[in-house]
């Protein structure tokens, strides 16, 4: 690792010791000891679902440590006081296309917003977006929403971001994931100069792709939440005498996790003769102003393994929607089996399957369940699609697995189930969008031995789109895309062979620099990097043959690029718990997001708006108008006095009279009644006695709160009426109390619900509607 020149070795980035993380059941890490290495790039290597993504949060303190100890530039992660500190000085890009960006915010302010949050003046912040745009050329698209740049560009705007503070840590979670192999070289020089202009700084990447991490100055390859080996890419080939990482990795697995896997060998495929099984000629589509496949010429044989290439964005997947009906394309024509695409033609639309890049399928149902309902769903009888379910699993060697869910099996075996599922209703034609994104090396090459079963045995067409390009070496033709133009069609081995011989991968980035060359402005809007052909430029140590050629330091100081500290910089304390600056900040961006969205701006103004009068007056405490009716069996003037007192309030509503106890029970179990009074027959010649007088009250309680207050209100009533006989017998005096207390509402006097409710939803409101925009 060398040393820092006063003979002790440099005190490592990052120190992981016996790190353990759980997800539930799941480990993710296994005690884990790392340490990376200052001032050079550490790559991660392994599929997804290793641990690589739940390493990288522990050390950059995204993740609370379960188990183990972590520190990061020389600050134990585990106490709150030094992350604060520390996490300044980390830049973290997370995995995912775009995950750190705000969509509907353009280039400019998504890196404003970063730099207002780390203490940049307006003078440095416009210094370092103009240094960092012009270095990544993103310059020409400063105004153009983050929503609406492709991948590649995507990537590099979030790597502005995470580097507008001067990081002395840069942290990627697999940043070319999904992204082309032109956009990935952009990327990694772009690293290369920035590495050039701050030698110190110590970078971290997880990938997936052994010809990039080829290049990197050390790699610690990981499985099962483990690491499995660690050290420069040279030391790692000679200790497992393979001819590229990608075999260095598969010799590293444990015995159980490689048994049975051997190379892929496809053969040549026999011309079947026959309908092509994809036509397309002078296929256009546009969106606006906007053109998005621009005359696609496409003709693909039946039981053909055809690869789509082409940088992120430039118009793979809406060609694919048109050649399979699901998108109708503005010019051209498309044949799908020799007949012409039409989108109510169902039957001819059934003879393709698809699967996407992402896991589509019901995590909820288990293995079996799924293949059985997409059986189904193509028409199979119940015997049918059991009978189907069997088979697909034992060719796709999901036995083992019929009864688990989906979530709880491996990424290679998900895969599977996803290719079973497609090949339910036999279709003659696959569409496979990245099928083997993020799936490790063994199971990916079992993936493609299934595919060229598929396509050789079967007859099954396979399209298939990657960005590996070992596996677009598998295919018998591919097609190279870019800016809406197909650019070329051949054989792999034919295309090499036009450039000398070159890798693939070669190949595949000189032919966009050319059309990046010739395409002029058109092409240049497509992807705003730079016709960068150069490899990866970050190796240090001897690279294998296959690896991607080391850099050297930039021969100009104008090729590093320029985003060191100014004096301008004004860093925000880290030991601050509340800072009004990064407070106004967020206030600032949340502003932009609201004002850039007309749907969430009317919700959030009508809406509370409706809100305020669904909630103020919706919600209703008072009880009024009581339904009530009385079974007067007396029928004096007494009786319908007391009767009235009832029938007279604003709390109650007299319906028709009760003619016996059948008819009071008929009307109060149909709702019909909330209260019925049962007035005894003598009552006013009782009173007159001075008798004891009982009086029946039946209340419908089936709402208990409203039907307290009713009773409150009767009784209130019923006093009321007794206080009057008294003082009409002349007893007033007797009721009379010595102290009286008379209670007086200042506000709400009438106690409503309405003048309640509504003032005390605002501030209510205040709190929700925000929270939820946020």
């Amino acid at each position: 690792m060398g040393n820092d020149g006063s003979g002790h070795a440099p005190h490592p980035a990052a120190r992981v010791r016996g790190a353990s993380l759980r997800y539930g059941r799941r480990v993710a890490l296994a005690g884990v000891d790392f340490d990376l290495a200052p001032g050079q790039v550490t790559g991660l290597i392994g599929p997804d679902g290793v641990g690589k993504s739940s390493l990288l949060a522990l050390i950059a303190g995204a993740r609370a440590i379960q188990k183990g100890e972590v520190e990061t530039l020389g600050g134990d992660m585990a106490r709150a006081g030094d992350r604060r500190r520390i996490c300044p000085s980390v830049a973290y890009m997370p995995q995912g296309l775009g995950k750190n960006l705000y969509l509907t915010l353009t280039v400019r302010e998504n890196i404003d917003f970063f730099g207002r949050l780390f203490g940049h003046d307006r003078a440095e912040r416009a210094r370092r977006i103009a240094a960092l745009t012009e270095a990544t050329g993103l310059a020409p698209f400063l105004s153009r929403p983050a929503g609406k740049l492709s991948g590649g560009m995507k990537q590099k705007l979030g790597l502005c971001c995470a580097l507008i503070h001067d990081p002395a840590l840069l942290i990627l979670d697999e940043p070319t994931t999904g992204v082309d192999p032109w956009s990935r070289r952009q990327f990694w020089d772009l690293i290369a100069r920035i590495r050039a202009a701050r030698p110190e700084m110590s970078v971290a990447v997880a990938t997936s792709y052994m010809e990039e991490a080829a290049g990197f100055d050390r790699l610690a390859a990981m499985h099962g939440g483990r690491i499995m080996a660690e050290g420069t890419p040279a030391e790692i080939l000679c200790r497992t005498g393979a001819a590229s990482l990608e075999q260095a990795f598969v010799a590293l697995l444990p015995e159980a996790a490689r048994a049975g896997h051997e190379p892929v060998r496809i053969p040549p495929r026999a011309d079947g003769g026959g309908a092509p099984a994809i036509e397309a000629e002078g296929l256009t589509k546009r969106f606006g102003d906007f053109t998005a496949v621009d005359d696609a010429r496409l003709n693909i044989q039946r039981g053909e393994i055809f690869g789509f290439l082409g940088s992120n964005g430039c118009g793979k997947t809406t060609t694919m929607k048109m050649l399979t009906g699901l998108l109708a394309p503005d010019g051209g024509r498309a044949k799908l089996f020799g007949r012409p695409l039409a989108a109510d033609d169902i039957a001819t639309r059934a003879r393709v399957g698809y699967m996407s890049q992402a896991f589509s399928l019901y995590t909820e149902l288990t293995v079996r369940q799924n293949l059985i309902l997409h059986a189904k769903l193509f028409g199979a009888s119940a015997a049918a699609a059991e009978t189907r379910a069997a088979e697909l699993s034992a060719r796709f060697d999901l036995g083992d697995v019929l009864d688990t869910l989906p979530e709880a099996l491996p990424l290679g075996r998900r895969q599977r189930l996803s290719l079973a599922v497609a090949m339910a209703h036999r279709p003659e034609m696959l569409i496979l969008d990245e099928p083997t994104s993020g799936v490790d090396p063994v199971a990916r090459d079992g993936f493609w031995r299934l595919l060229g079963e598929l396509s050789r045995r079967d007859g099954v067409t396979i399209f298939v789109s990657t960005h590996f390009m070992n596996e677009a070496e598998r295919c018998d033709r591919i097609s190279l895309m870019h800016a809406g133009r197909i650019l070329l069609t051949g054989a792999p081995a034919d295309i090499r062979a036009a450039h000398d011989g070159a890798p693939l991968e070669d190949a595949f980035v000189a032919v966009l620099a050319q059309a990046e060359g010739q395409g002029g402005e058109a092409a240049a809007n497509r992807d705003a990097a730079p016709a960068l052909a150069t490899a990866p430029a970050l190796a240090t140590a001897p690279a294998p043959a296959t690896a991607p050629a080391p850099a050297t330091a930039p021969e100009h100081p104008s090729d590093a690029v320029p985003i060191g500290p100014a004096p301008a910089l004004r860093r925000r304390r880290p030991g601050r718990l509340m800072d009004m600056g990064r407070t106004l900040s967020w206030a600032r961006r949340e502003a932009q997001e609201l004002i850039r969205d007309p749907v969430q701006l009317s919700l959030s103004l009508l809406g509370s708006i409706l809100l305020l009068f669904v909630m103020g007056v919706g919600m209703n405490m008072d009880v009024d108008g009581l339904s009530f009716a009385a079974l007067d069996r007396d029928g004096t003037a007494l009786s319908r006095d007391y009767v009235h007192r009832i029938a007279g309030s604003e709390y109650f509503d007299p319906q028709a009279p009760l003619t016996s106890h059948n008819d009071l029970d008929r009307r109060m179990r149909a709702g019909d009644l909330t209260l019925a009074i049962e007035i005894p027959e003598g009552f006013a010649a009782d009173i007159a006695r001075g008798r004891h007088v009982e009086i029946g009250a039946w209340l419908d309680a089936a709402m208990p709160t409203r039907a307290e207050t009713a009773a409150g209100y009767v009784q209130g009533m019923h006093a009321g009426f007794l206080t009057e006989l008294a003082r009409a017998g002349g007893d007033a005096g007797a009721l009379d109390p010595p102290i009286r207390i008379e209670t007086r509402f200042r506000y709400n006097p009438d106690v409503r619900s309405l003048t309640a409710f509504a003032p005390g939803m605002i501030p209510i409101l205040l709190m929700m509607i925000p929270a939820m925009l946020a």
